[in-house]
């Protein structure tokens, strides 16, 4: 029986608490592009399915000694909105925005910049809907079908007829390992 301590028990425990994005504010300001939202996803072993787009991955193992540098970045670049999110948005995301938080509110002094957590997380967005899962990067179908499956059995959720899926992909896809770098390469067909 292994004794690890769970990885943010090395950190400190975050002293604010970021508040909730809900899934549709997030979605219109992504889609209409009326505000600067920034989304951290911050999955490690688990980021696979896909992503919401314009995304960046920042696993939460590693966030803690990033944060100050995502601020500068994220302040650099206008961000409005920096909202954090995980699978569910229920442990790391909340950790990771928390960690922003005071950093944003305590270390730069910035009383602007919006440091928010995702309803819902990854998992609550691709069930949130078609509109939801196009507004994705890499989307694949059947990894939620078989995580919704495992965790609460029902794996139905609709995926638009625009969205390429896993089956799309492995037949029009390609991938091959040059250099020790991976390449996607179309297949024609002819």
């Amino acid at each position: 029986m292994s004794s690890e301590r769970p990885w943010h028990t090395f950190f400190p425990e975050p002293s604010m608490a970021a508040e909730i994005m809900p899934q549709r504010r997030a979605y219109m300001i992504l889609s209409m592009r009326i505000a600067s939202m920034l989304i951290v996803d911050v999955r490690r072993t688990d980021y696979e399915g896909g992503a919401i787009r314009g995304s960046i991955n920042i696993p939460a193992q590693g966030f803690w000694w990033n944060r100050g540098m995502l601020y500068e970045l994220a302040y650099k670049a206008g961000m409005e909105w920096v909202v954090f999110t995980c699978g569910s948005s229920s442990g790391r995301g909340p950790r990771c925005a928390g960690w922003f938080l005071e950093h944003v509110r305590s270390t730069a002094q910035d009383q602007e910049m919006q440091v928010m957590v995702l309803e819902g997380g990854v998992k609550g967005w691709v069930k949130a809907g078609p509109e939801y899962i196009r507004l994705m990067d890499g989307f694949r179908e059947h990894h939620w079908r078989q995580l919704f499956a495992q965790e609460d059995g029902n794996a139905n959720f609709v995926v638009p007829p625009d969205v390429e899926t896993d089956a799309a992909m492995d037949a029009s896809d390609q991938v091959a390992v040059e250099g020790g770098s991976l390449e996607r390469k179309r297949r024609r067909e002819e």
